[in-house]
């Protein structure tokens, strides 16, 4: 018996690691354009065809034979550990996209182009592909790469210095080195322009601004790795 289980074990958990390296495939395929100005009002093709991608994966689960109950069971719990497992490399894979070194300068057309692709995971997400997870259970996957980018594109970054550290903080799942890493590269996009605007006043404030978060973020970094 304890054969079988093992092989189980070992079955279910070459699903799980094929399934990501699908996932990987169509995340290789992405091409962001990380200095556009306005983003092109719809989803990237890539992360579309991940989606049904996935989708259809998981109807062919969720229909398996189960002519037996305890074989519809174990099913399920397999297709809901491979759904939540999907979820969660993917939302990993699109936030190392944004923090990827390689990645030097990002605009706010590029962030407002990247919410648009996290906002068809969301809706895949809560579009129960795998039937039996609690409310938002499959949506929190997606948690961190949500609150970031709506960090950035409502530019909250008083809220977000004011509540840092407490429990209720709407931005609790943003680590301020992760903000760091991005505003960074938002630096430089604004610092590109200025060199053609140098006497537009509202470039001169959101770049002062731009400072004086970063220097806040750096106290936050350090004062979190002094605590380590």
């Amino acid at each position: 018996l304890s054969t079988f289980k093992d092989a189980r074990h070992a079955a279910e958990g070459e699903i799980y690691t094929k399934l990501n390296h699908k996932i990987d495939e169509f995340i290789q395929l992405a091409d962001y354009e990380w200095t556009m100005t306005e983003p092109n009002g719809r989803a990237s093709g890539y992360l579309m065809d991940l989606i049904n991608f996935l989708r259809s994966t998981f109807q062919v689960f969720t229909h398996l034979p189960n002519n037996i109950s305890h074989h519809a069971a174990m099913s399920g719990k397999v297709a809901q550990t491979a759904c939540m497992s999907a979820c969660k490399h993917l939302s990993t894979s699109l936030m190392q996209m944004l923090l990827d070194t390689d990645v030097k300068q990002i605009s706010m057309g590029a962030i407002q182009q990247f919410n648009l692709d996290v906002i068809q995971c969301e809706l895949f997400a809560s579009s129960e592909p795998v039937p039996g997870f609690q409310g938002d259970t499959l949506q929190l996957a997606f948690i961190d790469l949500r609150q970031l980018l709506d960090l950035f594109m409502v530019w909250d970054w008083s809220t977000y210095l004011a509540d840092y550290g407490q429990a209720t903080s709407k931005y609790l799942r943003v680590n301020p080195s992760t903000a760091l890493i991005l505003l960074e590269k938002m630096k430089d996009t604004n610092k590109k322009n200025i060199i053609f605007s140098q006497f537009r006043k509202n470039d001169r404030d959101k770049q002062k601004l731009i400072e004086t978060v970063v220097k806040q973020l750096r106290s936050l970094v350090n004062g979190m790795s002094q605590h380590t």
